[in-house]
């Protein structure tokens, strides 16, 4: 892995850089094209033409850091803020193909493997401390996220950790792509009333509510970005940092139940969203080195 840069213009890109750019390009022309189906399509491309400039910008502070932690944190925030930006823009996009949800083939495939709903079913084995355990496992997602990141990258370099972030957002594309072909709303908004039990805890309880809340919506289910981006990050520890793979096992293997243990998701969402992530680990080597070829057939002549 060479990682190389591809330049247009005064731009040099990354294969990450040239991931998320495309993916905010194909959401606008979405957005153009399905226009009459899109409440605020034009907001909605100015907003990605807004946060492509921005990540550009953040890029070019980093590359031009002198300061190792400086320039760290300027790549780190720019590519895992957009991935945020785009797991919450694919929302407009997902009712385009089939205009419903498709909730009704998840349950009724789940009813027929397991003989229960599952979600339901373990409402017999709620209990404060594994409800605590499980949304602790859920919400340590999200700084696991860049502290992984920042092992990898102080501990093994540059180009590990954009094996990561290449990884992490192939990863996430196919994910966001999946909500746009098969919608699922999800069982906290599809069937919320079934719940007869309320999932008690303390602090982190709280603050799996609050991602509930305020960073969730209707559908972003199938395949689950949660099971699919952990698996990434499990996988990549595994490569790059074995104690990390180690301490985070329990976390990760906790973190799979808790997407439907905490009613965020449905078996089959976190089934689909590993082996997506099993795909994306396997293609991502092969998109990088055609990138790299790419870049180096562009490569500007020495000066």
């Amino acid at each position: 892995m060479t990682n190389k840069r591809l330049t247009i213009g005064k731009l040099q890109l990354r294969a990450t850089d040239g991931l998320i750019l495309a993916t905010l390009a194909l959401f606008s022309l979405l957005a153009m094209i399905f226009f009459y189906r899109i409440d605020g399509w034009w907001i909605l491309v100015l907003k990605n033409t807004a946060v492509a400039g921005v990540y550009i910008l953040l890029n070019r502070f980093s590359e031009h850091s002198t300061k190792k932690f400086l320039k760290f944190f300027l790549r780190v925030a720019a590519v895992t803020l957009t991935y945020a930006y785009l797991f919450g823009a694919v929302d407009k996009f997902q009712l385009l193909i089939h205009g419903r949800w498709m909730d009704d083939y998840i349950l009724d495939f789940e009813q027929w493997t397991f003989g229960v709903q599952p979600t339901l079913w373990l409402e017999d084995f709620i209990s404060k401390p594994l409800t605590e355990w499980m949304m602790f496992s859920y919400v340590i997602y999200v700084p696991m996220y860049p502290v992984l990141c920042g092992i990898i990258y102080y501990l093994r370099g540059e180009l590990a950790m954009e094996d990561y972030f290449f990884t992490l957002g192939f990863t996430n594309i196919l994910c966001d792509i999946g909500f746009i072909i098969f919608p699922v709303a999800s069982p906290m908004y599809y069937i919320k009333q079934l719940y007869t039990i309320p999932l008690d805890g303390w602090v982190w309880t709280f603050l799996g509510e609050c991602m509930r809340k305020y960073l969730h919506f209707a559908g972003g289910s199938i395949p689950s970005p949660h099971t699919a981006a952990a698996t990434i990050m499990w996988m990549m520890a595994y490569r790059y940092h074995r104690p990390s793979f180690w301490i985070l096992s329990p976390v990760i293997i906790s973190l799979y139940f808790s997407t439907f243990y905490c009613r965020f998701h449905y078996v089959t969402d976190a089934v689909v969203g590993i082996l997506v992530a099993v795909i994306a680990l396997a293609i991502a080597p092969l998109l990088m080195k055609m990138w790299d070829t790419l870049a180096s057939r562009k490569a500007l002549p020495s000066a």
